[in-house]
């Protein structure tokens, strides 16, 4: 399933409801923007793994999404933060992050 597949909700994610589809493109459409990446935002599956064999990304990448996503929304993403792992397990993981901890 990619991002177009995904039914439309409001920009603002509410306890037990999905994460907002708009702010799951945006951030799609940031990585792809810092990484150069040759995969098209709307391509990028929310549950695909950001690691390995889903969208490909290495260590350095993820630093790179971290720093644009601190910039953006205003939220620390530490490199020795204890729930890496699971924050940037997948598009969808990293967004619902972002929605609970954005300031911006």
């Amino acid at each position: 399933m990619s991002l177009s597949n995904i039914p439309t909700l409001p920009d603002t994610a509410l306890p037990g409801l999905p994460m907002a589809p708009a702010l799951m493109r945006e951030v799609a459409e940031l990585m792809v923007s810092a990484l150069n990446l040759e995969t098209p935002a709307a391509d990028i599956a929310p549950d695909a793994p950001l690691y390995g064999d889903g969208l490909g990304l290495d260590s350095i990448d993820i630093l790179e999404v971290a720093l644009v996503i601190s910039q953006k929304y205003g939220l620390q993403l530490r490199a020795d933060h204890e729930d890496n792992g699971e924050i940037f397990r997948s598009l969808r993981t990293l967004s619902e992050h972002i929605a609970a901890q954005r300031t911006k």
